[in-house]
């Protein structure tokens, strides 16, 4: 068996906020989550991946991008409100908004914070 230092180093693998990993995907050292992103189950995941992208296995085995999410400027917002930086006092009283998906009824929650 090879010693750690032998082998390649590929970078550190960063998963970002708001994402979901299905059961038994395989994440490749180096990789990068964007937030709000959906990895399928038993997706190899190869390369970065951007915020709110659906990754699936579309035939073979690296993950390919199925379609995004929300359309750039929304996620550029979603992005921006951060949600999971919130105090947990704040993300409690604000759940039902958080997973309704209204990002404009989300904006006026973190305005009253």
């Amino acid at each position: 068996m090879p010693a750690m230092s032998d082998l390649p180093y590929k970078g550190d693998t960063v998963i970002g906020n708001d994402v979901w990993i299905g059961y038994d995907a395989f994440i490749m050292p180096g990789v990068r989550i964007g937030d709000g992103a959906i990895v399928s189950a038993r997706s190899v995941v190869t390369s970065n991946v951007p915020a709110y992208m659906i990754m699936v296995i579309m035939g073979g085995n690296s993950a390919k991008p199925l379609k995004e999410r929300f359309a750039s400027d929304v996620a550029a917002r979603l992005q921006a409100l951060a949600w999971w930086d919130w105090p947990i006092e704040s993300i409690t009283r604000h759940l039902a908004h958080i997973v309704s998906g209204d990002v404009k009824r989300l904006s006026e929650c973190a305005k009253k914070g």
